[in-house]
C-alpha cells in the first residue's frame, strides 16, 4: 500500500470521487504544494501533479509522488496527457495550479501553451472543466499592469482567483486551508450560493477590573466549523467572534468582539440573509469595572447587573434567525421546551437546543427545534453544521 493510501479520506470523504489535476509552478511556494496534495487526498480526492520545470527545482518530482501516490506529469509526450486527464468531461474534475506564478498566469490569459502547466490550462480553459489558481509572487510583479489585465482577463473566462493575501509587500500565496476549503466549495454542494451568512461564536469576557474577566468555557469550535461549512456549501459567509480557543479560518471575514456591549454595538451592521448564533454569551456581567487590579490579598464583594438579550435585537435587523439554547441536566422533553418558549418569544427561524453535560471537543448531542418539528442532529461539529445548513437551504 502505497504512503498516500494510508492518510485517504482521514479528515473526511467530501472531495471522494473527485480527481484534481494540480499544476505547480516555479515559485518558492510551490514547497506548499506538497501539503496541499497530502491535505486534498485526507479529503478523499484523487491528485494527478503536473509540474514545470522551474517547479522541479524547487521541490522534487520523488516528493510530490510521495504526496500523491502518481507519479508528476513532468512533460507531455506521447501519451497526451493534456488530453488524458482534461479533454473529456469524464476526465478531471477541477483543474487548479498552486501556486500560480505571474509568468503561468500571462501564458493561461493569452493562450500560451508552452510547458506541461500551461498546456494543461489550455485545454481546461477550452472545456468544461473548472479552473482555480492560487496565484503568489512580488507584490510589485503582483500590482504590475500587465499582470491586472491577465488577471482580469481570467477571471473573465470564468477561473477562480484564490488570493493572494498581502504580507509585507509580498502577494503571498493563499494558504493550504483556503485552497482545500475552495477546492470542497467548488466540487460539492453549492446549494447556498447567493446567501449572505453571518454566523455570530466564540465567549463574551466581561471585565472585572484591569486583568481579570468573567466569561465561560467555549471554545468557539461549533461556530468556526459552520462557517466553514456555510463557505464551502457556497454561502457568501462573515464570522463574528468572542474569545475562542481554536485557529480561525484566513479565507473568511472575521470581526471580534469581546463583551455582550462590545457586540450590541456592531448589530447596525447586520445585512444578511441569515444569522446563525452559537456564541456563549454572558447574562450578567460586573455593575463597575474597579479601576486597575482588584487587590488578591482580601476579598471582595461584587455586584453584577443584566446585560442585554442579543438575540432580539439581531431579529430586528434580521428576519431569518437561527439562536442557541445550551441547558445542563435536563430530560429532552424539558429541553425541547426550553428551547420553544425562546423561540417564540425571540419570534426565531429554529433553536439548536442541547446539553453542556453531554457536549464533547468535537461532537455534542443536539436538536433542532422548530415550530412544528424537534429533529435529532447529534454527531460530529461537521455533521451538525451540515445538519443545520440543510435546513437554511431546504426551509429558508
Amino acid at each position: 500500500m502505497h504512503p498516500s493510501e494510508e492518510i485517504f479520506c482521514a479528515k473526511s470523504n467530501r472531495l471522494s470521487g473527485k480527481t484534481i489535476v494540480l499544476g505547480i509552478t516555479g515559485s518558492i511556494a510551490a514547497v506548499e504544494s506538497f501539503h496541499l496534495i497530502r491535505e486534498l487526498v485526507r479529503h478523499g480526492a484523487k491528485v494527478v501533479p503536473v509540474m514545470t520545470p522551474e517547479a522541479c527545482r524547487l521541490v522534487t518530482p520523488d516528493a510530490i509522488e510521495f504526496a500523491s501516490g502518481i507519479r508528476p506529469i513532468t512533460e507531455i509526450g506521447g501519451q497526451c496527457e493534456h488530453i488524458l486527464h482534461l479533454g473529456d468531461p469524464s476526465g478531471a474534475d477541477l483543474f487548479m495550479v498552486y501556486p500560480c506564478t505571474a509568468n503561468t498566469i500571462s501564458k493561461m490569459a493569452t493562450g500560451i501553451a508552452d510547458s506541461p502547466v500551461s498546456t494543461m490550462a489550455s485545454v481546461a480553459l477550452g472545456g468544461e472543466v473548472p479552473v482555480a489558481i492560487a496565484p503568489a509572487m512580488h507584490g510589485y510583479m503582483f500590482t504590475n499592469p500587465a499582470i491586472e489585465k491577465n488577471l482580469a482577463a481570467l477571471k473573465e473566462m470564468g477561473v477562480y482567483v484564490i488570493g493572494p493575501h498581502d504580507d509585507d509587500g509580498r502577494a503571498k500565496v493563499a494558504s493550504v486551508q483556503e485552497v482545500v476549503a475552495w477546492a470542497i466549495r467548488l466540487l460539492s454542494r453549492d446549494d447556498l450560493v447567493g446567501k449572505r451568512i453571518l454566523i455570530i461564536g466564540g465567549r463574551s469576557e466581561e471585565a472585572m477590573d484591569s486583568m481579570r474577566i468573567i466569561t465561560n468555557r467555549s471554545t468557539g469550535l461549533m461556530a468556526v466549523t459552520l462557517a466553514r461549512t456555510a463557505f464551502e456549501r457556497g454561502a457568501d459567509t462573515e464570522l463574528w467572534m468572542g474569545a475562542c480557543s481554536v485557529p480561525l479560518p484566513d479565507f473568511i471575514p472575521v470581526r471580534r468582539y469581546e463583551s455582550v456591549d462590545d457586540l450590541v454595538s456592531m448589530l447596525d451592521s447586520i445585512d444578511h440573509d441569515i444569522v446563525i448564533v452559537p456564541a456563549a454569551l454572558a447574562d450578567f456581567a460586573p455593575a463597575a469595572r474597579a479601576e486597575g487590579k482588584i487587590p488578591s490579598d482580601k476579598g471582595f464583594d461584587m455586584e453584577m447587573k443584566p446585560v442585554p438579550k442579543v438575540l432580539p435585537l439581531i431579529r430586528k435587523k434580521c428576519e431569518k434567525v437561527i439562536g442557541y439554547k445550551a441547558e445542563s441536566g435536563l430530560d429532552q422533553m424539558e429541553l425541547v421546551a426550553r428551547a420553544r418558549n425562546r423561540l417564540e418569544s425571540y419570534n426565531l427561524s429554529a433553536v439548536v437546543a442541547n446539553d453542556v453535560d453531554s457536549a464533547g471537543k468535537t461532537s455534542a448531542s443536539m436538536l433542532l427545534v422548530t415550530a412544528d418539528r424537534v429533529q435529532d442532529i447529534s454527531g460530529t461539529k461537521p455533521d451538525i453544521s451540515n445538519s443545520i445548513l440543510n435546513f437554511v437551504s431546504e426551509k429558508l
